[in-house]
């Protein structure tokens, strides 16, 4: 985990089909979606309570999302921008599967587990350096032993989620610096160097425009 950022997790979401892997649908994304950027208006709003995780596992999972996209100088962590509380929005939704919440549960049971069985503690009350060892040999699934398959198939699943929730989030876009279409009065055309790169220029274009459409 330690050579893992947020733009490893951005290439996650953006190269695995999260949502299938899940058995989501898009209703159920845009729900959370919306309620994630409902949730991120209002610093003053109470405490989150909930509506699928125990209290224990609401621990591990604000944790563990925490560890996909920690914060740093650019921008704040996982659960800086609700993404717990996005997971737990799908989780609980009316259209989730039972496969979903079945997944979801299992694997946070098998990361208490594993944690357990190596150092004698759950995920959330061993140390930083244990939870990263656990982290490490599940990360990556080509490096991964084979006894570790289902621990690499639930977080490649969460780190997806968390992705997912992380960049559909005000600070996901400040993150990625994404202003979306704006209107740029200086644009005078492509640079001369692209142009030339092409092996094209303005006044070969304006050849190609019709009198009536200059």
């Amino acid at each position: 985990m330690s050579s893992m950022d947020r733009r490893d997790a951005l290439k996650a979401m953006a190269l695995l089909p999260f949502a299938a892997s899940w058995d989501l649908s898009a209703p159920q994304i845009e729900r959370a979606t919306r309620a994630l950027a409902l949730a991120t208006q209002d610093p003053r709003a109470p405490a989150y309570v909930p509506k699928f995780f125990t209290r224990p596992e609401w621990k591990t999972v604000r944790m563990l999302a925490d560890y996909v996209i920690p914060r740093d100088s650019r921008s704040g962590s996982a659960s800086d921008a609700k993404v717990p509380e996005y997971i737990d929005w799908l989780m609980a939704d009316k259209e989730a599967s039972e496969f979903s919440r079945v997944s979801m549960r299992g694997g946070l049971a098998w990361l208490d587990l594993e944690c357990s069985e190596r150092f004698g503690k759950t995920f959330v009350a061993s140390t930083d350096a244990q939870r990263r060892q656990v982290l490490d040999d599940i990360a990556w699934p080509k490096k991964a032993p084979p006894e570790l398959a289902h621990g690499v198939s639930f977080f490649n699943r969460f780190r997806d989620l968390t992705a997912s929730g992380f960049f559909s989030s005000s600070m996901g876009y400040n993150d990625v610096r994404f202003v979306g279409n704006v209107f740029n009065p200086g644009w005078n055309g492509c640079p001369t160097e692209a142009m030339a790169k092409l092996g094209v220029s303005q006044d070969l274009m304006k050849t190609r425009v019709k009198p009536e459409q200059t």
